[in-house]
């Protein structure tokens, strides 16, 4: 299958730098309002210094380092090792914690692999933009995987995940078995579907190619970004040892915890997709029919590249289905991956977790 990454048209590219210029100055315009307002709440951020334990205790997978080319790759493994491996990738701003809702369930079927992906989490965090390459992340995610001794594994992937998903699929589609992407269409649809009035919309994304300033604003008011991303978690009911909103925020403390996951954002919309053929490892769309971020239409469009597919919309669901309706997701990955299952649904593994987690 012939496959090659593209740059967009010389046109398109001018077309994106003026627009990052345009909607820098508009943004710097509305920050510098704020900071007038309330320069005590602008700047103000707390000190995080010690992680919650939700990132650090091994309730859902045991937490390990591997260096692939040079850089160390933090993730958390649960599950038999002679299972069949799946990879989960998680979005922006995010790190493994995302799965918290379907490690549980799929270690009983998979060997799963939760990973902090490049500049993320507990991974090294290089700043340096050309580090984040389209082509250096396949080759390390595609060395990355050899590291576990396997074929094939499945690829599970959200947002940015989903979007090297999908290159893993055009690029090493020989040891992918199935790819699930949540949130995320193809990397030919994806840029052009975000939503402006999304926290990380086309507005967002056109601001940040800028440099310096993306970093230093999503520090602002004590990461209030965090705050508006994840509005699906429930602080309220959230215990200290549980409270994943704080976990982001520690995971996002600093201005290099920003720098390597913007630099996604300052490489990926210039490439594009050419393939003559379709992807041909058999794929699943989920996407939530309220997601504030990407366009439905723009998830089926996806289908057309893609030979077997099958699409999910979660009723109810925003840019984060997975965390908001974890059950259903589960049951919709798992029917994908293996069939109708036998023994139970696929809550009995986190009712499981939860049980175990009071007791002690």
């Amino acid at each position: 299958m012939t496959v090659k990454i593209i740059p967009v048209s010389l046109g398109e590219e001018v077309k994106l730098h003026l627009l990052s210029f345009i909607f820098g100055i508009y943004l710097i315009i509305v920050r510098m309002f704020k900071w007038a307002w309330n320069p005590k709440k602008f700047f103000g951020t707390m000190k995080r210094d010690k992680p919650p334990p939700c990132l650090i205790d091994d309730s859902l997978g045991k937490h390990f380092y591997v260096k692939v080319k040079g850089t160390k790759f933090h993730y958390v493994e649960a599950g038999r090792k002679d299972k069949p491996l799946v990879l989960l990738l998680h979005g922006f701003p995010d790190c493994w914690l995302s799965w918290r809702g379907q490690i549980p369930v799929l270690a009983e079927y998979y060997r799963v692999v939760a990973l902090d992906l490049k500049g993320f989490g507990d991974s090294d965090k290089p700043t340096h933009k050309k580090c984040y390459k389209i082509e250096v992340l396949m080759e390390e995610l595609h060395q990355f995987i050899l590291t576990f001794g396997v074929n094939q594994c499945s690829i599970i992937g959200h947002d940015l995940g989903g979007l090297l998903g999908w290159y893993m699929t055009a690029f090493h589609n020989n040891i992918i078995h199935k790819f699930v992407a949540i949130s995320s269409p193809h990397p030919n649809y994806y840029w052009n579907s975000l939503k402006d009035n999304a926290t990380f919309g086309d507005m967002w994304l056109h601001f940040s190619r800028l440099p310096f300033l993306p970093e230093m604003d999503a520090l602002k008011e004590d990461l209030s970004i965090i705050d508006d991303i994840f509005t699906h978690i429930n602080i309220n009911q959230a215990s200290n040892e549980m409270n994943y909103v704080e976990a982001y925020k520690y995971a996002f403390s600093r201005t290099e915890d920003w720098t390597g996951p913007i630099n996604y954002y300052r490489n990926l919309p210039f490439m594009r997709l050419y393939s003559i053929e379709p992807v041909s490892n058999q794929t699943l769309l989920v996407v939530g029919n309220a997601d504030s971020s990407v366009s439905l239409e723009s998830v089926i469009q996806s289908s057309d590249l893609v030979a077997r597919f099958n699409i999910k919309v979660i009723t109810g669901a925003q840019h984060f289905p997975h965390q908001e309706k974890p059950d259903m997701v589960n049951q919709v990955i798992l029917n994908f991956l293996i069939g109708k299952i036998k023994g139970g649904t696929p809550r009995t593994a986190l009712c499981r977790l939860r049980r175990t987690r009071v007791t002690e």
